[in-house]
């Protein structure tokens, strides 16, 4: 897995494209492609350009983790 270079969400932009979701999450790019077209992942689609706003994929993420009451 890679290492993300963020250690932090503060460290994050208002909205991450799928380049920025990858290097959050340790994965390559072609998964957080995959990962923001399936249901549920919060993304915002602008045209052609698909967006996750920062406070819903830190939610996503808190959701989605053991800890995340699921």
């Amino acid at each position: 897995m890679k290492e993300s270079k963020y250690k932090s969400y503060d460290d994050l932009p208002l909205f991450l494209n799928a380049e920025l979701v990858a290097q959050v999450l340790g994965i390559a790019p072609s998964s957080s492609y995959e990962l923001m077209r399936e249901n549920g992942f919060p993304v915002l689609k602008i045209g052609n350009r698909m967006v996750v706003p920062k406070e819903k994929f830190i939610q996503w993420v808190e959701a989605n983790t053991k800890g995340g009451g699921r």
